[in-house]
């Protein structure tokens, strides 16, 4: 069977997604025994079953590509269009998250017009030639929640004091069974949604994550990546990166930085400061590895010893691991049901209430509120009181 569909359509997402018209062939014509041709798929009239695979990767629904409107190509549209480079080489699964929240983002500003809420940027854009810590000290000051040391209260905390200054905050969730994860950890869009990847085994990566990621707000500067601790002791990194990540630290750290400048040396003779790390990593939810990264990036640790801490890190996070899957080996032998609820994302309290007051005005109904916050509807109750 075949209907009639809007090629600009599929010349847009190829544009967008950076995908030349071999790569996508290639991508859908896997486990076919006759691939798909060039000219099967731009054809007025095109196969259903060819349209399926090319949505498989696109996950727009079938009814996109069959509108007679031709989409815009423009810088409003997508950070695609607005920038070229990023900090990582972003996979198709990257490349979809931030077109989904991209999307996202325009849809809720304009329920937020609609429902006449003022959700824009409050706190001033400052430059990279303004000292990160002097920053990080002020705006301390105003944005730190109480400390909790349950890290997942304490990113939800984070959140709550970032939503009363119209900053939106998400997280996406992936699925152990995912084939394409994304490989990225955070990104900032302008003018001020930050979208956080959940890190289910380390909150305190998420947490810096986003820290850093509000560093980008700050300055203004939109950014997708992967945020790898040990690149952050790099000396070529760039100013902004280097901004961002000295502004997350001084954020996080506070006063306990104290404790850092006053370690000379951390090497065999001290135990490397061990104690003095997890005291500061216990009361900042910075991670032990990040601390050390400080340390090294100050000189006040050697490469080597470094090298060292961070391989024993890593064996400990693997044999982690190695215990969990044969736990879950064992139950399954045992016939206990495997899985689990997946993680619901954390919803922002400023995300919560536009999606109310567009409720209540009559822009959205009941079903768009239970999808936008991704409830059942017999919870419904709890949001619209």
């Amino acid at each position: 069977m075949k209907i009639e569909q809007n090629i600009l359509r599929l010349k847009y997402l190829l544009s967008l997604f950076k995908l030349s018209t071999r790569e996508l062939i290639d991508m859908i014509s896997t486990g076919l025994k006759k691939p798909i041709t060039e000219q099967d798929l731009f054809a007025d009239q095109i196969d259903v079953s060819y349209l399926k695979r090319i949505d498989k990767i696109f996950n727009k629904g079938l009814h996109y590509y069959l509108d007679p409107k031709s989409p815009e190509v423009s810088k409003d549209a997508s950070i695609f269009f607005r920038k070229q480079k990023f900090g990582v080489d972003l996979n198709i699964g990257a490349k979809k998250i931030v077109n989904q929240f991209e999307e996202f983002k325009i849809s809720l500003s304009a329920i937020a017009k609609l429902s006449e809420l003022n959700i824009e940027r409050t706190l001033p854009v400052y430059k990279i030639q303004q000292d990160a810590k002097q920053v990080a000290t002020e705006l301390r000051k105003q944005l730190y929640p109480e400390f909790k040391t349950d890290q997942k209260e304490f990113l939800k905390a984070l959140i709550g004091q970032f939503a009363a200054y119209n900053i939106l905050v998400f997280e996406f969730v992936e699925t152990w069974n995912k084939k394409e994860k994304a490989n990225i950890d955070g990104f900032f869009l302008n003018p001020n949604v930050i979208v956080l990847k959940r890190q289910q085994s380390s909150f305190r990566r998420e947490i810096f994550t986003l820290i850093h990621e509000f560093g980008h707000f700050l300055i203004n500067e939109e950014e997708v990546e992967q945020l790898e601790i040990s690149n952050m002791a790099s000396h070529k990194l760039s100013a902004i990166e280097r901004w961002c990540n000295d502004f997350a630290y001084y954020f996080l750290v506070g006063d306990y930085d104290n404790l850092i400048q006053n370690i000379d040396k951390a090497d065999s003779s001290n135990d490397y400061s061990f104690e003095i790390i997890e005291t500061i990593s216990a009361n900042t939810h910075l991670s032990k590895i990040a601390l050390f990264t400080r340390l090294l990036f100050q000189n006040k640790i050697s490469q080597n010893n470094y090298k060292t801490i961070k391989a024993d890190f890593d064996e400990q996070f693997r044999l982690k691991q190695e215990e969990e899957k044969k736990t879950r080996e064992a139950e399954k032998l045992d016939g206990i049901k495997q899985g689990g609820s997946v993680p619901k994302p954390i919803n922002s309290p400023l995300l919560i209430s536009t999606i109310q007051t567009a409720f209540y005005e009559g822009i959205i109904n009941e079903y768009d509120v239970c999808k936008t916050l991704n409830i059942k509807p017999d919870k419904l109750d709890n949001y619209l009181q």
